[in-house]
């Protein structure tokens, strides 16, 4: 008799868990391609009207500090966005005047460890940690690291990115600019 042969069938509940899994993160993985391929219109038709699209400020803090080791909505951030200026940034980055990406950057989102942390009916939390690679003209090369915290809301269109928090990794950005989405 083998190791498989004691292998409990999978419940409902946990074939339910798995599909549901499987939707997030093919979601995340079609996010990311989209980016890749520089079809910001489409991308931007995965987030709600009413998103909030945010990436605080990381500062190095003691220990006794760690609650304040990020910022928050209101304070300084690198993006504080809501639709109206992510289309912005989209329809600026196709009019040929964004002098940060033209030429356009090749940008490679990699998406990982992916995790529901909560699930209401109407609107689950996904975490997943990611690595954007940039290269551009000849020589500039920039890595962010961090994790990123999705609100997804079920739509009749299906999931819909209704806030996206970035937590970046690094507390100095080295990089010339911040042009790209995360």
């Amino acid at each position: 008799m083998t190791t498989s042969d004691h292998t409990l069938p999978a419940t409902a509940g946990e074939i339910a868990e798995m599909l549901l899994h499987h939707q997030v993160q093919k979601f995340l993985f079609d996010e990311a391609a989209l980016l890749d391929a520089h079809r910001y219109e489409e991308w931007l038709e995965l987030f709600t009207d009413d998103t909030h699209y945010f990436m605080p400020i990381r500062r190095t803090r003691m220990q006794h500090e760690l609650d304040q080791e990020f910022t928050r909505p209101g304070q300084m951030a690198f993006f504080d966005d809501d639709k109206v200026l992510l289309t912005g940034r989209v329809t600026k980055l196709g009019t040929g005047r964004s002098w940060a990406e033209d030429p356009p950057s090749r940008t490679r989102h990699l998406i990982t460890n992916v995790r529901i942390v909560s699930d209401d009916g109407h609107e689950l939390i996904a975490e997943s940690n990611f690595h954007l690679y940039r290269t551009r003209l000849h020589t500039e090369e920039d890595s962010w690291y961090g994790m990123r915290r999705d609100t997804l809301r079920r739509t009749e269109a299906g999931l819909r990115i209704a806030a996206r928090a970035v937590y970046l990794d690094q507390t100095v950005l080295l990089s010339r600019n911040l042009s790209n989405f995360f």
